[in-house]
């Protein structure tokens, strides 16, 4: 069993006009929920965006990005979150048909 070291924790598939977010919650039996969203990349949506995850108690955020997009973004959560940026080939989804929703879970 792997272990946990974020128990609240953010996936953001970045896009050129909007972004897809995806809470993993994890308890204390190690059972893990996920909350989903998808904001508009706006900074009054960006802004949305950081008062969810705020809501949802998730300070832990890891971006995948291929290109500037991530910037604006980046600029607003980075007040209330602790962001990682990394690229889509070192954080792949499961094989499989490609999905934003997968990305981001």
């Amino acid at each position: 069993m792997l272990k946990i070291v974020y128990p609240v924790c953010c996936g953001i598939d970045v896009h050129k006009t909007f972004i897809y977010c995806c809470i993993a919650t994890t308890d204390n039996k190690g059972i893990t929920t996920y909350k989903s969203n998808r904001f508009s990349t706006f900074t009054n949506q960006l802004k949305r965006c950081a008062a969810w995850l705020k809501e949802n108690n998730c300070k832990d955020v890891c971006m995948e990005s291929t290109g500037k997009y991530w910037i604006p973004i980046y600029n607003i959560l980075e007040l209330s979150c602790n962001i990682v940026l990394a690229h889509p080939k070192y954080v792949k989804a499961i094989k499989g048909k490609k999905t934003d929703k997968k990305d981001a879970k």
